[in-house]
C-alpha cells in the first residue's frame, strides 16, 4: 500500500518541485540550467554500459573522488558516469576527475524520468554514496539488469526512525541493493534492521580525504599575527549567528580576524550585505581582499586551503538543521572544531572528536564566542586539540582501501556473470 501512495504523492509533487526549482534558481542562477538532466534527458554523446557513481553534492563527490580514480585503475576498459543532484557538485566533479568521467544530473525519482534515462544510459552498476536512496531509482536500475550498491553509507538514528514509519517501501528497496558498505557498526545495525541482507562496515573514506589541488593560490591572507577563526560551509541564517560571536570576540580581541565561508559560493553577494549590517569591514578571496575584519571565501573549492590559515573552526549546517557538515576537513589541519546541535549527518564522526577532547558542540553566538575566546587565549591548549584532532583523522584512515577492494570485488564478479 505505502508504495502506491508515495507514487501519487511524487505526482502531486510535480508542480512543486518546478517552483521550488525556479526558486533556487532565482537565488542561485546554476539552476536554470540543464534542468532536462533532472527528468531523464541525458546530454548528447553520454555513452551506455557505464559504471555509475551517483554522489549527490559537493561533500559527498569529494569523499567519493579518490575512490573512483582507484576503482578506474582496476577497471580501465569501463566508462565511468558521475551523477549528482547540485550545481557545486556538479562543479567539484569537474574539477577533481575532468575529462576522465562523464557527468550528468541525476533523474528525479519519477518512474518515467528514471526509466527514460536508464534506456540511454544502461549502467552495468550503480554506486550510490552515502544515503542516496530513493526507491524507483534503485528499484528500476536493479530491474534493468545493472547491480547496485551503496557504499560509505550512513543513517543517522532519525534517519532510522524516518524509514521504519515507510517500512516496507524500505525493505522492498534495500531487496534490490547487492551490497551495503557501512561507516560504522551502529549504521550496519540499523540497515539490518530495516531488511537489508549483505551489510558489512569498512568505516568512513572521508577520514581518507585528499587535499585537493589549489588551483586559485590561496597564499598569504593578510591577518599578520592577530588570531583568525573560520566558519566554514555556513548556510543563511548561520552567518548572523557567526558575526554576532565575532563581535563578542572583538571585545576580548580587537584584532581578531573571521574567514567566513558559505556552503554555496553564490551566496557570497548576500552573505556581504549581512556583514556589513554588523559593522564589519569584508572582502572577496577571489579579489584578494586583505586588511579587512571579515575575510568571505567565495572561491568554490578553496575551503580546504582556507582552515590551515585559523586556529578554531565553526563547520557550519549545523544551526539550521541542515545536518552538519564535514568536520574532518578542519580537524586535518590540527584545528578544534565547533559545531552545532544539528549534526545528525555526521554524529559518528563528531563522536570520535568529542572522545579526543578537541570537538565543542555549541548553541548560539555566546558559545560560540566564549569558546573559541577561551581557545585563542591559551595556544598551548589549542595546539594540544589541535593535534588530538589531526591524530583522530591518522587513526581512522584506511576505510578507502578497504571499500575499492570489496567494491573492485563486487564488479569484477557482475561483470563476470554479466559475460556468461
Amino acid at each position: 500500500m505505502i508504495r502506491p501512495f508515495y507514487q501519487v504523492l511524487l505526482v502531486l509533487a510535480l508542480p512543486w518541485v518546478w517552483v521550488r526549482l525556479f526558486v533556487r534558481a532565482r537565488r542561485e542562477p546554476a539552476y536554470r540550467q540543464r534542468r532536462a538532466e533532472r527528468f531523464g534527458h541525458v546530454p548528447p554523446g553520454l555513452s551506455t554500459g557505464v559504471i555509475w557513481f551517483h554522489t549527490v553534492s559537493a561533500g559527498e563527490t569529494n569523499a567519493a573522488a579518490p575512490v573512483i580514480r582507484a576503482v578506474q585503475e582496476r577497471f580501465p576498459d569501463d566508462t565511468f558516469l558521475v551523477t549528482t543532484m547540485t550545481p557545486t557538485g556538479s562543479a567539484r566533479v569537474a574539477s577533481l576527475l575532468g575529462d576522465t568521467v562523464e557527468h550528468c544530473y541525476a533523474p528525479y525519482d519519477y518512474p518515467w524520468a528514471v526509466a527514460r534515462f536508464l534506456r540511454h544510459v544502461r549502467p552495468r552498476a550503480l554506486i550510490l554514496m552515502e544515503t542516496e536512496l530513493w526507491p524507483n531509482l534503485v528499484e528500476q536500475t536493479a530491474s534493468s539488469g545493472a547491480s547496485v550498491y551503496l557504499v560509505n553509507a550512513r543513517l543517522s538514528e532519525r534517519s532510522y526512525r524516518g524509514y521504519r514509519r515507510i517500512g516496507s517501501l524500505v525493505r522492498r528497496m534495500l531487496g534490490r541493493i547487492d551490497g551495503i558498505l557501512c561507516q560504522y557498526d551502529d549504521t550496519a545495525a540499523r540497515f539490518r534492521s530495516l531488511g537489508a541482507k549483505s551489510v558489512e562496515v569498512t568505516g568512513s573514506v572521508k577520514f581518507d580525504a585528499e587535499m585537493p589541488p589549489d588551483g586559485f593560490g590561496v597564499g598569504d591572507l593578510g591577518f599578520g599575527d592577530a588570531p583568525v577563526w573560520i566558519a566554514g560551509s555556513t548556510h543563511g541564517g548561520e552567518e548572523a549567528v557567526v558575526l554576532d560571536a565575532h563581535r563578542q570576540l572583538r571585545d576580548r580581541f580587537p584584532e581578531a580576524g573571521l574567514i567566513l565561508v558559505p556552503r554555496h559560493p553564490e551566496r557570497a553577494a548576500d552573505v556581504g550585505r549581512v556583514v556589513r549590517d554588523h559593522g564589519f569591514s569584508t572582502g572577496l578571496l577571489s579579489e584578494r581582499a586583505t586588511g579587512v575584519d571579515v575575510l568571505l571565501g567565495d572561491v568554490m573549492g578553496t575551503l580546504a586551503h582556507l582552515y590551515p590559515h585559523a586556529g578554531v573552526a565553526f563547520v557550519g549546517g549545523s544551526l539550521d538543521g541542515t545536518g552538519g557538515h564535514n568536520p574532518i576537513e578542519a580537524a586535518v589541519h590540527g584545528v578544534p572544531v565547533l559545531m552545532g546541535p544539528t549534526r545528525h549527518d555526521v554524529e559518528e564522526i563528531c563522536a570520535r572528536f568529542a572522545a579526543a577532547g578537541c570537538f565543542y558542540p555549541v548553541e548560539d553566538a555566546h558559545d560560540i564566542a566564549r569558546i573559541v575566546g577561551e581557545l585563542f587565549a591559551d595556544p598551548m591548549r589549542r595546539a594540544k586539540e589541535g593535534a588530538a584532532a589531526k591524530s583522530v583523522v591518522d587513526a581512522n584512515r584506511g576505510a578507502r582501501q578497504a571499500v575499492v577492494n570489496r567494491l573492485c570485488s563486487w564488479l569484477g564478479a557482475s561483470e563476470g556473470s554479466a559475460a556468461h
